[in-house]
């Protein structure tokens, strides 16, 4: 209904009550002159008599309900203009702010900063290094160029492990007391690949995504974003190798504020692993942000930092399994070596090395019996088995730790010890004395000589009895 029907509406109303009760109060003092009033009000209320102020009485007593419900009705139109009124302004509020946020929009360009440029303005690839073919040649160079550039000291096997950690996982977990050398070693290895290694302190406070990536504010129109967020936008237009190091990564609980990427690097194709970042999609969003989602780039490792202490959270398998592990004791005496110079290696020349490395490697038939023994012994006596992720790291690991120059030997039981036995840190140690009795027997008798690792890690097992 239109609002100049409702307004005529609304006269013809007020305009018949005026009729109404003009035409009632001229019968009444009608009827009141001609002596026909008292007669009647006796007649219907009985021996009481009003005079002459019964007109005024009675119209009033039957005007004043009329009012009442005029006055009911006049406020329930006025209600649903008023509601109606109100729609229209929140409507239109609605509409400002959408207009505001496009001209807001339209005036930056972007509401992610300017910074996030067009990919053909990042760099693309490490230039001036040193080319390697061969893993043994990636590890004895970054030995070397830790000890003469930086006066960092690892050992051979402790090289080794890291990159063929690299090689089998993108998330490696750097173990050991404070001043072991964890920080060093990640940040030695972005300095020899000749890009440096991006540190991001871990706070205890983490809960999630926005924590690591940042957050889209509402009220600026912004995303403000943190230095892992520009770093992934980065690695996604480079082909260069990417270390982010999540130093202290227990200090708050890495199942919370690393969970979606803990989830993203177990999809098999790079391509559709998507962190969402943004809710919606803007045409001026920039090049690698598709949906609202930044790509996490295949060119990128995580290593986390893990002081062996009680002031932090206890890591669970679901981080353990999919990470490569490295314990560290600092204990790696100084060396006399030549300076040492950095390498210019992209991320596919080193996935290359690797799968040169596993084409030209396979476990023998003594390594197959040992890791099918201890499986088996395993479920047997104390119930624990491990999956295909697993196993597919042990080969992983054992190829390219020999191809870095160490023995099969010495890869299988550094993996086993890390991977499987460390499983058994989770049963109840006083129910299964003998049977870790048994199992260090098995380990010292293996095909092939004994596991010192492993028999190392069971020592340290029951010493918790």
């Amino acid at each position: 209904m239109s609002k100049k029907i409702r307004r005529i509406l609304f006269i013809l109303f007020f305009t018949l009550i005026a009729l109404a009760g003009g035409t009632f109060i001229g019968v009444l003092i009608y009827l009141d002159a001609s002596g026909l009033l008292n007669p009647i009000i006796q007649t219907l209320l009985g021996y009481f008599s009003f005079g002459g102020k019964g007109v005024l009485i009675i119209f009033w007593a039957i005007l004043l309900p009329v009012l009442l419900l005029a006055f009911v009705i006049f406020l329930f139109l006025r209600r649903r203009r008023v509601d109606k009124v109100r729609d229209r302004w929140e409507r239109g509020l609605e509409r400002a702010i959408q207009a505001e946020r496009t001209a807001y929009a339209a005036e930056l360009g972007r509401r992610f900063p300017p910074r996030f440029k067009s990919v053909s303005t990042l760099p693309v690839t490490v230039q001036n290094g040193k080319k390697v073919n061969t893993l043994g040649e990636f590890c004895t160079g970054f030995r070397n160029f830790s000890a003469a550039n930086l006066r960092l000291y690892f050992s051979e096997s402790e090289v080794r492990e890291f990159i063929a950690g690299l090689a089998a996982s993108k998330i490696l977990i750097l173990q050991g007391i404070s001043g072991a050398g964890k920080t060093s070693l990640a940040y030695a290895f972005g300095e020899y690949i000749g890009n440096p290694s991006t540190i991001i302190p871990v706070q205890p406070m983490w809960k999630e995504r926005s924590d690591l990536l940042g957050y889209y504010n509402e009220f600026t129109k912004n995303f403000n974003e943190t230095v892992l967020f520009k770093k992934l936008y980065e690695a996604g237009a480079s082909d260069a190798m990417y270390i982010t190091v999540l130093d202290e990564m227990n200090i708050a609980r890495i199942e919370y504020y690393f969970a979606e990427f803990l989830s993203l690097l177990e999809i098999p194709d790079p391509d559709l692993r998507y962190l969402q970042v943004v809710s919606d999609k803007w045409a001026n969003d920039p090049e690698w942000i598709k949906d609202g989602a930044v790509k996490l780039p295949q060119n990128m490792w995580f290593i986390g930092t893990v002081n062996d202490d009680d002031s932090a959270f206890v890591i669970s398998d679901k981080v353990y399994d999919r990470a490569m592990i490295l314990n560290l004791t600092g204990h790696s005496e100084p060396m006399e070596t030549p300076e040492g110079q950095p390498v210019s290696v992209t991320c596919e020349e080193f996935n290359g090395m690797v799968k040169t490395a596993q084409a030209g490697f396979a476990l023998s038939a003594e390594s197959c019996a040992r890791i099918e023994t201890l499986d088996k012994f395993l479920a047997d006596k104390f119930r624990i088995s491990y999956g295909n992720r697993i196993k597919r790291q042990i080969t992983e690991y054992v190829a390219a730790y020999v191809a870095c120059g160490g023995t099969e030997e010495e890869a299988l039981d550094d993996i086993l010890a890390k991977k499987v036995l460390r499983k058994l840190g989770n049963i109840d140690v006083s129910k299964y004395t003998d049977e870790l009795q048994k199992l260090s027997a098995l380990l010292d008798n293996m095909p092939g000589g004994s596991m010192p690792r492993c028999l190392e890690y069971i020592e340290k097992v029951q010493r918790y009895e």
